[in-house]
């Protein structure tokens, strides 16, 4: 069976981002779903110097080592991609191994504003250049008005899972 990371930009438990990615794994099919955990130490180069790793970190890169395939939901904060989200892709980046190369990501967000996070989703793509990981292209999955779209609890907008379908179906593709 197909083992799913999934990473919410967001720490908040209610957030949007983390519904999108229950909705992703739901339509991605039968897996093993693991949530990160991104509360993790702000990136400190004295604090690695003088004790490595933190525990936490060398965790969220065991899970992203093991795992077939990488979800990551992000909303987007003042036109950029999230504080945790970019402090833990940092701290990733000083784990020798190089855990996200050539794993295949998925990229999506949900906003409030009427552009569905797409700014914060192009840096973040950039931000995994050079982890080398393999970002799926598209389809673009940026779900605007995130209030009103997740009024339910569930994302029933047709178009919107449409997309995201399509995007499962791709990542299931480069998974398997």
């Amino acid at each position: 069976m197909t083992t799913l990371l999934t990473i919410s930009g967001s720490l908040r438990a209610g957030s949007f981002n983390r519904k999108l990615l229950t909705e992703a794994v739901d339509l991605f099919g039968p897996a093993d779903r693991i949530d990160a955990d991104l509360n993790l130490p702000l990136y400190d180069g004295d604090l690695e110097d003088r004790d490595g790793l933190p525990a936490a970190v060398i965790h969220l890169a065991d899970q992203i080592a093991a795992a077939d395939a990488v979800i990551i939901a992000s909303p987007e904060y003042n036109k950029a991609i999230t504080g945790v989200l970019k402090n833990a892709l940092d701290w990733i980046s000083r784990d020798k191994r190089g855990v996200l190369k050539d794993k295949p990501v998925a990229v999506m967000s949900a906003n409030a504003g009427r552009t569905g996070g797409e700014t914060g989703q192009y840096m973040l793509r950039s931000c995994l250049v050079p982890l080398q990981a393999r970002v799926l292209a598209g389809p673009g999955v940026m779900i605007a008005n995130a209030a009103k779209e997740f009024e339910t609890g569930r994302l029933e907008n047709e178009r919107y899972l449409k997309t995201l379908g399509e995007l499962m179906d791709r990542l299931r593709a480069e998974a398997s």
